[in-house]
């Protein structure tokens, strides 16, 4: 049984989070996605990359890369923190680990020249790698007993209830 508290005996709640039945979820979307995006551009992704014009076939090579580079970061995350939640390696050791996997940055904005003509199922990939990684990212602090970050402008329950316990425990 994993020790959830910390040095002074206070439990943390955030690694007990990522313990729980909402990292299997998440491992389980994890996996699946990098499965589709290996099948998709081992595949029919080198066909679609064949038709299109120069401009977008220069950007479909660089988020094709840049996709499966963080992709293969969060799968190293998940099989890190899988492992520390079936009691194969401590969570110390997970996280030494796991700070040599660096976390590439997302683009603060997707588009330009040829996007719009990328093959839909590239585009939706993508998308949807930068919703794993922003949960990951969430997840990982949680896993380190820091409070996760949520956008303030967004109507959250979860950010909502964590706004109010900090509110009333006073803490940042």
């Amino acid at each position: 049984m994993a020790d959830f508290s910390d040095k002074n005996g206070a439990v943390s709640i955030g690694p007990r989070i990522v313990a729980s039945g909402g990292f299997d979820t998440l491992y389980r979307e994890g996996m699946t996605l990098i499965e589709e995006v290996a099948s998709y551009l081992d595949g029919d992704g080198r066909g679609d990359s064949r038709v299109l014009v120069r401009e977008a076939s220069f950007l479909y090579a660089t988020e094709s890369m840049r996709l499966t580079t963080r992709l293969m970061q969060l799968a190293s995350w998940l099989l890190l923190q899988r492992a520390v939640n079936e009691g194969e390696i401590t969570a110390e050791n997970a996280r030494s680990e796991k700070e040599k996997v660096k976390f590439s940055a997302t683009p603060s904005e997707r588009g330009g020249p040829g996007y719009e003509q990328l093959p839909q199922i590239l585009r939706d990939f993508i998308v949807k790698g930068d919703r794993l990684f922003d949960r990951v990212v969430q997840f990982d602090k949680l896993e380190r007993g820091k409070m996760p970050e949520f956008d303030a402008g967004t109507a959250n329950g979860i950010a909502d209830q964590f706004s109010r316990l900090k509110a009333a425990f006073g803490r940042d």
